[in-house]
C-alpha cells in the first residue's frame, strides 16, 4: 500500500479529509514542548512559580495552552472543529528547562493531535512572551507527539 498524503487531492490540490463515514470512537493524545529558559530566568522561580510583570507565568501558560487547543480549526486550516472533552495542560521545571505537556481527548471521527500539539504550542509561546522582559536567550527546543490513541493507527514514543 502506497502512503499518500491525506489533504490532497488527486490532481494535488489541498483538500479537507471527509471523517463522515469515520466510527466514532474515544480519541486521545498526548504532546510535549521542551523550553530552554536558563540559569538567569530559573533563579527567578519562587514556590514553584514564575512570577513577571506580566503575572503568574506557567498559570498563564497553562490557560492559553487549553485555549489554543479548543481554537485548533480557527488556526490550522484542515483541522476539523471537535468539542474537546478533556484537554490538560501540565507544567514541570527540570533544571534550566519548562517541560509542557498536554492531554487532549475526544470521542469523534478524527484524531486530537493537533489540538494536543497546538496546546503545548501556545503555551510554550506563552512562556516565551511572558519572560523575554528578563532575557531573549529563550530556546522553544522540542514540540512533539508523545502518544495518540483511538484513530486507524495508535502510536507512542519510545
Amino acid at each position: 500500500m502506497k502512503d499518500t498524503l491525506s489533504h490532497v487531492d488527486a490532481a494535488g490540490n489541498p483538500k479537507m479529509v471527509d471523517v463522515s463515514e469515520k466510527k466514532i470512537t474515544r480519541r486521545m493524545a498526548r504532546a510535549q514542548a521542551i523550553v530552554y529558559l536558563g540559569k538567569k530566568i530559573i533563579g527567578e522561580i519562587r514556590n514553584k512559580e514564575l512570577i513577571t510583570k506580566k503575572g503568574p507565568v506557567f498559570h498563564t501558560a497553562i490557560i492559553a495552552g487549553v485555549m489554543g487547543a479548543k481554537q485548533t480549526a480557527s488556526l490550522i486550516p484542515f483541522c476539523h472543529p471537535l468539542g474537546l472533552e478533556d484537554c490538560q495542560v501540565t507544567i514541570a521545571v527540570k533544571k534550566e528547562r519548562v517541560i509542557i505537556n498536554s492531554l487532549a481527548v475526544v470521542n469523534g471521527r478524527t484524531g486530537v493531535e493537533m489540538e494536543a500539539l497546538t496546546a503545548v504550542s501556545v503555551a510554550a509561546l506563552t512562556v516565551y512572551d511572558m519572560c523575554k522582559a528578563l532575557s531573549h536567550d529563550i530556546v522553544i527546543e522540542e514540540i512533539k507527539l508523545m502518544e495518540k490513541t483511538g484513530g486507524k493507527k495508535d502510536f507512542k514514543r519510545k
